[in-house]
């Protein structure tokens, strides 16, 4: 496999970092969490969507016939038929997508959520844009205007979703197990004499994803993301050792999360002593 096909969802998090300064999408090593829904499952569940939407419009062609078969007033048989469209599929989709935080019933099947591209929740405004495109795009030319924009871009967004800022986020993926941060054998020399401020929490966050989903990355993705997380957290650690920079990188972390874990029982210790001696007294 060629370092050209590296995976998309690194590349596309960190164009995200660029253009969106948002936390969930920050970090070059995203979580799996964030990963998109492919096209194939989007596909399949605006075919859910749209079974849902047009058993509504035909449910009401079955109660206007049946029921309202001696309705004599062609104009108000006109608006009650525009009615039903808006509501079978203006209406309905956007209350279901609002209510529901970006899951209706074909993104539950398929695992996915309309989220917005900076990865906070979607609401009432690119619901209703979603579903006031979608008619052009999923029912007035078949689902090909919304296939196509899908199939050439990077999450497979249909057009309400270029025009609204959202796309389909995966939310149905295994988690990705914890790793033990050990110091690297060689660096506890260096250790001894490290300092290892503590960094900003962003970048703290994304060096954790980063350890967390190292082994899932390429070679050549995974050495070039660990340089740069190493650039941005080299104004924090002094000195730098001479070590790989993902090597760099576990050492840091170990050594800032040993030195925290003390701190912190060193002031359980001190409350504790403090309660004593207030007890005795």
């Amino acid at each position: 496999m060629s370092d050209a096909s590296a995976p998309n969802p690194v590349a596309n998090a960190h164009s995200a970092a660029i253009d969106h300064d948002d936390e969930v999408l920050s970090g070059e090593a995203v979580a799996i969490e964030v990963q998109p829904v492919g096209l194939f499952f989007r596909a399949l569940g605006a075919l859910i969507d749209g079974a849902l939407c047009w058993a509504i419009y035909i449910g009401y062609i079955v109660v206007r016939f049946w029921l309202l078969a001696a309705l004599a007033d062609p104009a108000l048989d006109r608006i009650l038929g525009v009615l039903a469209l808006v509501t079978a599929f203006v209406i309905v989709p956007c209350a279901v997508e609002t209510l529901s935080h970006g899951r209706s019933l074909g993104k539950l099947a398929v695992g996915g959520r309309i989220v917005r591209v900076d990865g906070g929740a979607s609401g009432f405004r690119h619901a209703l844009i979603r579903a006031l495109l979608g008619v052009f795009e999923l029912y007035l030319t078949f689902g090909a205007v919304a296939f196509l924009t899908a199939a050439f871009t990077a999450r497979s967004q249909r057009l309400g979703d270029l025009v609204a800022g959202t796309y389909s986020q995966k939310v149905r993926t295994p988690k990705l197990a914890p790793r033990p941060i050990l110091m690297p054998a060689g660096l506890e020399a260096w250790a001894a004499i490290a300092d290892v401020a503590r960094m900003p929490d962003r970048l703290a966050r994304r060096i954790s994803q980063f350890l967390d989903s190292a082994p899932q990355l390429l070679p050549a993705a995974r050495a070039r993301i660990a340089h740069e997380l190493l650039t941005e957290a080299s104004a924090y650690i002094s000195p730098i050792p001479a070590a790989p920079p993902e090597i760099v990188l576990i050492a840091a972390t170990a050594l800032r999360r040993d030195r925290e874990t003390r701190a912190l029982r060193i002031a359980d210790e001190r409350v504790q002593k403090l309660s004593g001696v207030r007890v005795g007294v």
